[in-house]
């Protein structure tokens, strides 16, 4: 009964914390676009909050592994609330400003990015081993259902709803998010050590990489796929907004891209089965970088789109089996730091990123952007494939 009742409300906190992050992540973009020449500020914005979180990573992977994962998720959650409701306040009487926005996203952003690595954290020490892959898929349902589903909508509520109805409703979410993980029985394992202080555990972070520098640097490579995820988000509005194409068509890129991570949220328990985790995550990699060469290729927005569900089924199996090696190849006590540098090192591959859409958007050339990101992905499935043929990646499992 216990085990039903703490996935019955953990998840119905991951429901609710997807519907307000993927309205304000996913939808706030838009708003600004909405304004002229605004590609170059959005993409800096989104620079700027990449160059924050990465700073604010050391800290916020030691404090996961020092302190209850539970009351994290729980203030994320308490913040957030209070960023959507403040701006719900600020248009409510008349202050419209993209500064305003581009605040609000930074809050959500760094926030969120603390969330999802308490998430992974909290579910390995939450759940059973055996529960791992089953929560994953439901994990993965959930989050596509509402982050980039809420975020599709999300452009289709600003076109109908003031920011005032808008930002309401995601506040409203943030709370309920809150309260659901309050109620979720919390099986606690980590517990802080108080003979090691805050900065000496946030350097032995790299003792931890040191120890297993080819098993961190094949996950570091999958992690990849997530800063040319955030760089697709990035891009594909742009390049609509300058080739004046509507907003319901970024919300059908959405919605693509949601459709086909749900499959494999559904069908993910029997996709772990096919092979060990890093050859799944190989050909999950390889599969996406030439869904990425498609995207590159259409001559359409509706080919774009087909070419983005496919896309976004490889890329969520490769993250899932990502996560699961992880929850069993890892400490407890280190999750939190292991997950801080992948995060570090995705941050940074943002933030050049969104150099490169800046300047492709700036002189005309963005749809090139799809051809750079597959790159990208190839070279990291090489690398990944070296690295496979060793032992090394096998040395030193949790």
């Amino acid at each position: 009964m216990e085990n039903k009742t703490r996935t019955k409300a953990y998840l119905t906190g991951r429901f609710f914390d997807g519907i307000s992050s993927g309205l304000f992540m996913m939808a706030l973009p838009w708003a600004m676009l909405s304004t002229p020449n605004m590609g170059a500020f959005v993409a800096m914005v989104a620079l700027a909050c990449t160059a924050i979180s990465f700073f604010l990573t050391p800290f916020f992977s030691t404090l996961i592994d020092r302190h209850s994962r539970k009351q994290l998720l729980v203030s994320v959650q308490f913040v957030q609330a209070a960023m959507a409701a403040l701006i719900a306040v600020f248009y409510g009487v008349g202050y419209e400003s993209n500064w305003l926005l581009a605040t609000a996203q930074l809050v959500f952003w760094t926030s969120s990015n603390l969330a999802w690595a308490t998430n992974n954290a909290f579910t390995q020490e939450n759940f059973h081993q055996h529960e791992y892959a089953a929560i994953s898929g439901k994990q993965e349902v959930i989050m596509q259902g509402t982050t980039l589903g809420s975020g599709a909508l999300g452009v289709v509520l600003l076109e109908m709803w003031g920011m005032l109805e808008f930002a309401s409703f995601a506040a409203v979410a943030s709370a309920i998010a809150s309260i659901s993980y309050m109620i979720t029985p919390y099986r606690r394992q980590l517990r802080q050590v108080n003979s090691v202080s805050f900065v000496d555990q946030m350097k032995e972070s790299k003792d931890i990489f040191v120890e297993r520098p080819q098993f961190y640097v094949f996950l570091m490579l999958s992690a990849l796929s997530y800063p040319i995820l955030t760089f697709l988000t990035k891009l594909v509005p742009i390049w609509f907004a300058e080739t004046g194409i509507s907003g319901d068509w970024f919300a059908g890129y959405n919605i693509a891209f949601g459709m086909g991570s749900l499959i494999t949220g559904l069908m993910v328990g029997r996709l772990l089965g096919l092979g060990t985790h890093q050859g799944i995550m190989i050909g999950a990699m390889g599969l996406a970088a030439m869904m990425l060469i498609g995207m590159s290729l259409s001559p359409t927005p509706l080919m774009l789109l087909v070419f983005t569900f496919f896309f976004g089924t490889f890329n969520a199996l490769n993250r899932i089996a990502r996560t699961n090696w992880m929850h069993h190849s890892i400490s407890i006590h280190q999750r939190g730091r292991a997950d801080g540098g992948l995060q570090m090192f995705a941050t940074f591959a943002q933030s050049i990123s969104y150099v490169a859409i800046a300047l492709l958007s700036h002189f005309g050339m963005t749809q090139i952007g799809f051809f750079l990101a597959a790159v990208v992905m190839v070279l990291a499935v090489c690398m990944m494939m070296r690295l496979n043929r060793g032992q090394e990646l096998a040395v030193g499992v949790a």
